[in-house]
């Protein structure tokens, strides 16, 4: 085999360990959204099992990060990747940190299904606001891992502008359930949990804006951490 062949050959091989990183992150991402889900079914149904399965589950997902983050150091020192793939490595290693985090949110949230299902009156709670918030933020998570799958940017606005939504909601929930708190103090405990729930969720949307601005930097090459929407929505389009 001359040099031409051995060079194609692991050039072809290098660009399957590319894919691979990639399929794994999504599986990861596929993963996390599932437990979302299941969280929410178990706080809002008062599912103490459900929420068990939740919690035992969180082990697959931190054992996906350790098995990501050793394949992605791996390829960095043996094949000295550059440019866009050495940049999709890098932003890799933040991903499933931002997904392991998305994890640790849905076993906490699957923790307080479980303090909260004994409370009184829990299990008559149809739990509105938190379900649409749930919605809310699972549409980001997803979309953000879609647009990665894809590798564009074309939704990337519309996704983290629904952060602002988020936020909204989380100030009207924590502004309910203190009214609640006000009304009786019985409510203390079982508010109390509540609030902890909806304040995971807003992390959640907040870790689908980070998956977001780490593809921005895999595809343009810019960090774009900590800058303003409007100025997000420039970088995107190139202005």
């Amino acid at each position: 085999m001359d040099n031409t062949n051995i060079g194609h050959h692991i050039s072809e091989q290098f660009n399957r360990e590319i894919e691979d990183i990639r399929n794994h992150v999504l599986t990861m991402g596929g993963l996390v959204e599932e437990q979302i889900e299941l969280a929410i079914k178990a706080f809002t149904t008062s599912d103490q099992e459900l929420a068990e399965q939740v919690i035992k589950q969180d082990n697959q997902i931190d054992n996906m990060e350790i098995m990501l983050d050793r394949e992605c150091t791996q390829i960095m020192a043996l094949r000295q990747p550059t440019a866009f793939d050495l940049r999709l490595l890098l932003a890799v290693l933040k991903i499933i940190n931002e997904l392991e985090r998305v994890g640790d949110m849905a076993e906490y949230i699957a923790k307080m299904a479980i303090y909260i299902s004994d409370i009184e009156g829990s299990k008559n709670d149809p739990y509105y606001e938190i379900k649409h918030m749930a919605d809310l933020v699972r549409t980001m998570l997803h979309d953000s891992l879609d647009a990665f799958a894809r590798m564009t940017l074309d939704q990337v606005p519309a996704i983290t502008g629904k952060d602002e939504s988020v936020d909204r909601e989380y100030a009207s929930i924590i502004r309910q359930q203190i009214t609640y708190m006000m009304e009786d103090p019985r409510n203390i405990t079982r508010t109390l949990n509540v609030l902890w729930a909806v304040r995971s969720l807003e992390r959640i949307g907040d870790h689908a804006c980070n998956i977001c601005e780490h593809l921005v930097y895999i595809i343009k090459g810019e960090d774009v951490r900590h800058i303003s929407q409007a100025e997000l929505e420039k970088k995107v389009k190139g202005e």
